[in-house]
């Protein structure tokens, strides 16, 4: 290894753990997000040393890291006692699809696999090409309602806006793909999802299990189509809400997956 780039990673999230394992550096890791699944080696092999809005800062100093990754502003506070203890601290804050393929760039070039993170970032791109031109040929796009979280109701985060159109569908708030904060894309009202009377309903409530048949129950929600007909469906969490790789291949899949067969029903 060459010592000019980091040795000792802690990733304080789960893409950055996802992207390393894939470029083949999970060597430089030594600390993960308690909330990581992919790989499913890193949760055996790596001690878990953060949750997503808190860590243990005494036991990642004990692992004398040379560089933490992280992602969003919600991470701030972690980062600020990380900086100063003297660790050097990168949080990332792509939301877009084109940003996960530059933060899979960026982060292969930070650890000397720039060849191969560009490789894995054209493969990633070349397939969510392939997913586009399939659902090009759908007989009906239907309006897709993505949800987040439920309580309060949270929708719109801007790369799974993008992947819904990718895979097929339209998404019925794209306006709040442009709020990058999660506060500002809180419903407000959740009966506005009723008047834009999505086909689909997808949940991915992150870090717990989705519940169809509680928002089936949701008050004034029974006159959505998605509801009439049953199609609510989960798209689990870390396939889905990590902007990383897995999003860019299970994720969008899943949602293909979900739209493809809506409109197979409804040709």
């Amino acid at each position: 290894m060459n010592g000019s780039f980091p040795q000792r990673i802690v990733c304080l999230t789960e893409e950055p753990t996802e992207t390393l394992y894939a470029l083949g550096e999970q060597a430089r890791i030594v600390g993960i997000s308690g909330f990581t699944v992919r790989p499913a080696q890193a949760r055996r092999e790596k001690p878990k040393v953060s949750a997503f809005t808190s860590a243990r800062v005494d036991r990642i100093l004990d692992l004398e890291p040379d560089l933490a990754i992280g992602f969003s502003d919600i991470q701030a506070d972690i980062a600020k006692a990380l900086i100063k203890a003297g660790v050097e601290v990168w949080i990332s804050n792509h939301r877009s699809v084109e940003g996960i393929l530059g933060y899979i760039r960026r982060l292969g070039a930070m650890v000397g696999a720039g060849e191969r993170a560009d490789v894995l970032a054209a493969q990633a791109a070349a397939h969510l090409t392939a997913v586009r031109e399939a659902a090009a040929g759908l007989p009906r796009r239907p309006k897709v309602y993505f949800e987040e979280w439920d309580d309060p109701p949270i929708t719109g985060i801007r790369w799974v806006s993008e992947l819904v159109a990718v895979a097929g569908g339209e998404d019925i708030f794209p306006e709040r793909a442009a709020m990058p904060l999660a506060r500002d894309r809180i419903l407000a009202d959740p009966l506005e999802v009723a008047r834009r009377a999505p086909d689909i309903i997808i949940g991915s409530w992150c870090g717990k299990r989705f519940r169809p048949a509680h928002v089936a129950a949701r008050e004034g929600w029974e006159s959505i189509p998605a509801v009439r007909e049953g199609e609510i469906h989960e798209v689990k969490s870390p396939i889905i809400l990590q902007p990383g790789p897995a999003a860019l291949s299970d994720g969008v899949d899943a949602l293909y997956s979900i739209i493809r067969e809506w409109a197979g029903r409804h040709a």
